[in-house]
Formats: structure tokens, sequence, C-alpha cells
């Protein structure tokens, strides 16, 4: 059998379950290769602490989260070198697809995680993968040079084969599909690409025994709560140009679009998991784990396989279960009938992606078709069914100007959210707006690398470094004291 160490170089400085690990490491273990999981979370020297400075901006509701949570007081890379001494590990591996992939932090992983492993030794083959990998494996390489194979796409099945590989000592990259790597001639190969996985229930059931108890924790809603991430489907069916979600519809071929932005042949794309399944994993986390919340990461929960909730919906009913889903989708799947169906299967939260306030900029820019009337409507209904709505705003779109982030503000002040957070624009690797970009030299020259999850400041960019800052640390605090207004404003009217 093979020893595969995975590490998590998250810098949020929050408990993080990466759908990855438990999703990689359930592949491995039904192999019997031995898998350890290297978590970087809890080191204050590495963290950046997101808790802390979201909660400090408004983005998170005051908690005791930082008093229950103990920091480590040793160090990262010794910590790293005495468990790879100790495990001595076949493979080194970390960054892959999960349903967190539209999160900076995921993006940087690659970089984040080599950081680490340079200064360490170990005669491990050192494998990542993830959107970088996916996207370029030419750049990855350049950046990264020390790897020996990258995987592209979806990696459970291409990592438990190379394990497999090394446990038979018969190791040949040029007969594996889905990665690339180096050859004699230090030149790059890339392989066809693998299979997309059909059957996610052939994943299942990930392995969350691999996660220290303190990792469950999770500010959520101003208090502190037992939560994991989740998957329950993969795939997007929507293209909007700016999302990495694009990135792996082209890797594996669903490249072409038709009316509202949608790819054609979703359904092939769009796979889940079978209600059974799911219901059987919910069961597990919530007895063995104590978990209260699920933190389900699927890009657009609504277009997940109808009857496949409906059904979901029901085991739920028929247990005695207590748990709560945040879930994440968008405004114009809100309607009456969808609602019913979120509240049978207890969804507490959800965050819907509003970007900006200008619906042709959105349309015409992005590739994103939400119309602003249902997205007013959907935050009105679940206001009135009592689930809570988090509004996802972002700024720093090249040639966004300041008018556009305050019309922005004042559109959250028509939504009221429960939650509202903001992210500078990231022109992710392989997407549309980032090949754009670099067409019409927008970025600033040397700050558009791998080197860091860059927010965008760009060259024709009317907003400067501070400005943009400034509205960062600041947009929450706008919004809620333009929502206070406009309630003072209601009552003495």
């Amino acid at each position: 059998m093979a020893r595969v160490l995975f590490i998590h170089p998250s810098k949020w400085g929050r408990g993080i379950t990466p759908i990855w690990a438990a999703s990689h490491s359930s592949v491995l273990k039904n192999k019997d290769h031995q898998v350890e999981l290297f978590d970087c979370t809890f080191y204050p020297e590495w963290t950046e602490n997101e808790n802390v400075l979201n909660t400090q901006n408004m983005q998170y509701r005051p908690t005791d989260y930082e008093r229950m949570i103990e920091w480590k007081t040793s160090g990262l890379i010794e910590d790293l070198q005495l468990r790879i001494d100790e495990f001595n590990p076949d493979i080194i591996f970390w960054s892959a697809f999960s349903s967190h992939i539209h999160g900076e932090g995921e993006y940087v992983s690659i970089q984040y995680g080599y950081e680490i492993i340079e200064k360490v030794n170990s005669s491990a083959l050192l494998i990542a993968g993830g959107l970088q990998a996916t996207a370029d494996p030419e750049l990855t390489y350049k950046n990264f040079p020390e790897l020996d194979c990258l995987i592209r796409g979806e990696s459970e099945l291409v990592l438990v084969q190379i394990a497999g590989e090394i446990d038979k000592n018969s190791l040949d990259y040029s007969e594996i599909n889905g990665i690339a790597y180096k050859n004699s001639g230090n030149e790059v190969v890339v392989n066809r690409p693998q299979e997309i996985i059909g059957n996610l229930d052939l994943l299942t059931p990930y392995d969350y025994s691999l996660f220290d108890d303190q990792t469950l924790l999770r500010p959520y809603n101003g208090k502190v709560v037992r939560a994991v991430d989740y998957e329950l489907s993969r795939g997007c069916v929507f293209s909007c140009r700016y999302c990495v979600e694009t990135v792996i519809q082209e890797y594996y071929g669903f490249c072409e679009t038709v009316q509202g932005g949608v790819i054609k042949n979703a359904r092939r794309y769009l796979r889940h998991k079978s209600a059974e399944m799911i219901f059987s994993e919910l069961e597990y986390l919530v007895e063995e784990r104590g978990v209260q919340l699920l933190r389900c990461q699927d890009t657009n929960f609504l277009t997940i396989h109808h009857p496949t909730l409906l059904k979901l919906a029901e085991l739920i009913e028929n247990s005695q279960i207590n748990i709560q889903l945040y879930i994440e989708t968008r405004p114009e799947g809100i309607n009456s009938e969808s609602v019913k169906l979120l509240k049978r299967l207890k969804v507490d939260g959800i965050g819907m992606g509003i970007e900006l306030a200008a619906q042709d900029f959105r349309e015409s820019e992005l590739n994103r078709f939400s119309d602003q009337e249902k997205i007013v409507k959907a935050f009105e209904l679940l206001r009135e069914n009592k689930i809570k709505r988090t509004a996802y705003n972002v700024i720093g779109f090249p040639q966004q100007d300041e008018e556009s982030i305050k019309n922005t503000i004042e559109f959250n002040k028509i939504l009221d959210p429960d939650n509202i957070t903001v992210a500078f624009f990231t022109p992710y690797l392989g997407t549309e707006q980032q090949k754009k970009g670099v067409e019409k030299n927008y970025f600033v020259e040397n700050e558009f690398d791998l080197d860091a999850q860059l927010r965008s400041v760009t060259k024709h960019s009317v907003l400067n470094k501070d400005l943009l800052k400034f509205y960062k640390a600041n947009f929450v605090k706008l919004c809620r004291e333009s929502i206070a207004d406009n309630n003072k404003k209601k009552v003495s009217d």
C-alpha cells in the first residue's frame, strides 16, 4: 500500500474541512492506502486570520470563536518535517478541485503548499492539482518547478491510480490520463484529459475522520456551531466569464452555451450523489461528529437533480436528524415552490451572488443573467419565510468606477440582507475575464502572477488601490448605515 500525506495550507484562520481531502481520502483508503492530513490552519505564524479580519469589517458577526480555538505553539515547518519523518510518505499531495473552488484561498492553495514544502526534506513524490494546474500546466510548472506531477481536472481517481502504480513499482506517467509532467528533457508533457466522474457515489462516503475536532468549530450568524463543508453535487450549468467553473467546463469540453449563459449538454456536466448516500453521510456526521450545520458548497443548489432533492427532503422529514443547511444558489431559482422544498430540507441560510448593481454590466461583461426584479423578489420571499439571506458582492472589476460601487451599496440597501460580504475581483487563470485582461494589457506589471491571490487593480481602473482598500474595509459598514437610514425613514413616514 502507498502512504499519502495531504497538506491543507489554509490561511483562513478558522476551521475549514476541505472537501477535496475528504473525497480523496475515501477513495485512497478504499484501496487500502494509508492517508494522513497535515492542517496548517491553526499556526499563528502562517495564518492571515480571515475570521478576525472579517469580524472587524462587519462581514462576520462577533463570536467567542477565537477563545474556543487552541492555536499551535510549535513551528509549522518543524511540525511538518516531524510528520514527514514519522509517516515517511510515498506521495505528498495538496491542492485539488472541490466545491470550494470559488474562493481565492482555494485558488492559491497550490502556491501556499509549495511555499511550505520547499522548506522541508522528503523523498516523496510531490503532486498537486486544482485550478491553476488545469488552466495552464506550463505556467504552473514555471512557477512551481519542483513538482513531480500535476493532476488536471477531478483528481480522486487519478491520484489513486498513481498510488496503485507506486505500490506495484510500475509508475509510468505517460500511461496516466489527466496529468502533466516533465520528461527527461525537462519539457512539460500534457496528457489527454481523464473521464469526468459521472457517478459521485463512487467516491463516497467521504472521509471526515481526517479532521481534528476543533476544525469543525465554525462562526455562524453570531454563534459558534459544529459544521463541515459538504457537497451534494458538482458542476454548474452557467458560464459566467469571471468564474473558475468555466475553466473546468472547458477542460471537459463543455464550451458551447445556449440562451441565458447556460452550457450546452448541461445535464451531463452537472452530477450529484444519490439521496440515500447523502442522507447516510448526514447521519454519520450528526451522530458521530456532532455536526449541526452543513455548509453546502454546491455551486448552484437549486439546479441539483430535483427528484433527488425531493427524495432527500422525504428522508430528512421521516427521521429525527437535527441538522441545518447553508446553501448557495441564484436568485432566479427562488420562488414559492422552491422555498417550500428548502424549508423541508432544513435550509437555514442562503448565499446569493449579487456581484454588482448594474444588470447591463453583469450581462454584457460577465455573461451573468440575473434579472434585477427577480433578485429583489427572491430576497423578499426568503425574508417572509425566515430563511437567512447573504448577499455576495464584488468590487474591482476592470473599468468599474466609484459610482458603480456606490450603486451596489444602494442596491444592498434595497435588498436589506441578513449578511453582506464583499470580495475583490480576482482574474482567475483561464477565465474569459482573465484572458481579456491579458489581451488588453489591463493588469499592472508584475502584479498579476501566480504569486498571490490578486485583488485586481488594473492599468485602466479609475480607482486607485487606496480607494479600493477603503471600500473593501468599509463596504458592509456603508451598506448597514444606508439600510439603517432607510429603515428610520420608513418609520418616520
